[in-house]
């Protein structure tokens, strides 16, 4: 465990916008050798607590379980007052869960997905604790798929108080969140083949509760002003439409699920904890290259929150967004952000451009104006010279699925040295 040298939150709550920051990472667990998906996410988190546990609390880190049994996640519980220090803390819990996988015959695996995994037939799901809470989304949603068996986020939780703030917070997420996948995009290919997606998982995230459309709407959400607007609005008819599935013996009961939790778009409020969850960040490579990819995000939100969105309604409407996020799913860094209104918003004075220039336009002024940490600096350079993870996948692999594993163990070893891919070592 390493966290002497995190700082924690203030102990007030709710904690004020950008006073705290909480950070989420999931990973495969793969077989040692050959990379295939190995579910023993049960036997590692009994392994590191020493009896069967379904949370692992380690210092000011924390290991949980997932849906699947062949991921993990690694998060830091409490809020941390900067996100500085955190890549150095995720990468040692990195290592000592690759020290328990050992003995195991497995290691962890980085990215948004899994290239060959076929979750239809390799997706077991946890068996105990919250096991009646799984049983009952693989009953509505089927879980044995992409979407749900196959996929690894990062997810970025940013606090507010108080319903001015939440307005302002969700109203600068949300113009952020269509260009977040031309940095994170880190999944290109699925089922042994290029996808066509730079950010495949994104792609199917988009549909994975589509039995539930008010659980995801178009994934960008709508604009919203307080609290019990958004209740109103968003959660009470999400939790009418759950509770059509009704119950099923030994299936669960489709009200367990009347939680603010089922609420999967790309910018989550979580009102129990008074934070925003942003989910449309791909897991990298390595914990350097997601912190700086966090950091990337806090500083284009803070920018928007002191400046497009200080009264909380300026912006764009929803398709607007979404089409340009589909751009960037697709795409990434090649994309075309052409939207006079969106760029005039971002105000990082650039014209009609690709996301990548947008992006270095962007990172520029934030390493001015100070927004943007030392150490993220340099990832963040590495991405904007060779790429998203995605782009520097598909090229490694150039259509060629023979070359999947020898790039993906490659892959791993990057996650274990906490290096990005294609970096020298």
């Amino acid at each position: 465990m390493s966290d002497t040298h995190l700082q924690p939150a203030p102990a007030t709550r709710p904690l004020p916008a950008f006073a705290g920051y909480g950070v989420e990472l999931e990973y495969m667990i793969v077989d040692q050798a050959h990379l295939d998906v190995k579910p023993i996410a049960d036997q590692l988190l009994c392994a590191a607590a020493g009896h069967p546990a379904a949370d692992v609390p380690r210092g000011a880190m924390a290991w949980s379980n997932e849906l699947a049994l062949h991921v993990i996640e690694i998060k830091n519980p409490a809020p941390v007052a900067r996100l500085e220090g955190l890549a150095e803390a995720f990468h040692a819990e990195v290592r000592a869960a690759n020290e328990l996988l050992a003995g195991m015959g497995a290691r962890l695996l980085p990215g948004g997905m899994h290239p060959w995994m076929d979750p239809t037939t390799e997706t077991r799901l946890w068996t105990w604790d919250r096991a009646a809470l799984y049983s009952c989304y693989d009953r509505i949603f089927n879980c044995r798929r992409h979407g749900w068996g196959n996929l690894q986020s990062m997810h970025l939780n940013l606090p507010f108080a108080g319903d001015e703030e939440f307005a302002r917070l969700h109203a600068a997420i949300r113009l952020a969140l269509p260009i977040l996948p031309a940095l994170a995009a880190s999944s290109p290919w699925a089922d042994s083949r290029p996808t066509g997606c730079m950010d495949y998982r994104l792609a199917v995230y988009r549909q994975h509760q589509r039995e539930v459309p008010t659980s995801m709407g178009e994934c960008i959400p709508d604009p919203s002003y307080s609290e019990a607007e958004y209740r109103a609005q968003v959660l009470a008819p999400m939790y009418r439409e759950v509770a059509e599935y009704g119950a099923v013996p030994c299936k669960g009961d489709a009200s367990a699920l009347r939680h603010e939790w089922l609420n999967v778009r790309g910018a989550a409020p979580r009102f129990e904890r008074s934070a925003i969850e942003i989910r449309v960040l791909d897991t990298q490579e390595c914990p350097r290259a997601d912190l700086a990819i966090a950091a990337a995000t806090v500083a284009l939100v803070r920018h928007l929150y002191d400046g497009a969105c200080a009264q909380a309604d300026a912006g764009l409407d929803t398709p607007a967004l979404v089409a340009l996020f589909e751009r960037c799913i697709r795409e990434a860094e090649r994309a075309e952000i052409d939207n006079a209104r969106y760029l005039e918003l971002l105000d990082c004075g650039i014209g009609p451009c690709r996301a990548g220039e947008l992006w270095s336009a962007l990172l520029a002024r934030f390493e001015s104006s100070g927004l943007l940490p030392a150490e993220a600096r340099p990832p963040l350079r590495f991405i904007q010279e060779h790429g998203p993870l995605a782009r520097r996948l598909a090229i490694a692999l150039d259509d060629a699925p023979g070359r999947l594993r020898d790039v993906y163990r490659e892959l791993s070893a990057c996650l274990q040295d906490n290096r990005q891919y294609g970096a020298r070592r």
